[in-house]
């Protein structure tokens, strides 16, 4: 929220997640950005993608600088959470006026893997 106050909207999305990390450090979390995670398809690596930020090990947090968010980025970031067996997730979208997020639960989430 400190980071939408602060710069508003229109901005690429690059500068928010600059900004963000900033206010991260700010806050004494511990973060990774552009974090890479192996994607496995039963049991076998089928590739990596990179998670905006991974905070305190266990939050997923994706970006977006858009108009609007749309059922397409709520489902991709649940998927995230999916392949990456994460319990909790954050969608962020900076681009519109009124600053837009959604926190997303893992409904597939196994305690064991972890």
């Amino acid at each position: 929220m400190e980071v939408h106050k602060t710069l508003g909207n229109g901005f690429q999305e690059v500068i928010y997640q600059r900004a963000l990390a900033y206010e991260f450090e700010l806050q004494g979390l511990i973060f990774s950005r552009e974090h890479e995670m192996l994607v496995s398809y039963k049991g076998k690596e089928v590739g990596t993608r990179r998670v905006d930020f991974l905070v305190e090990h266990c939050i997923s947090v994706e970006l977006k600088a858009i108009i609007e968010l749309q059922d397409v980025h709520l489902a991709q970031a649940i998927n995230y959470l999916e392949a990456y067996n994460l319990q909790i997730g954050l969608l962020i979208n900076f681009g519109s006026t009124k600053l837009e997020f959604k926190r997303i639960q893992n409904k597939k989430f196994k305690l064991s893997e972890r």
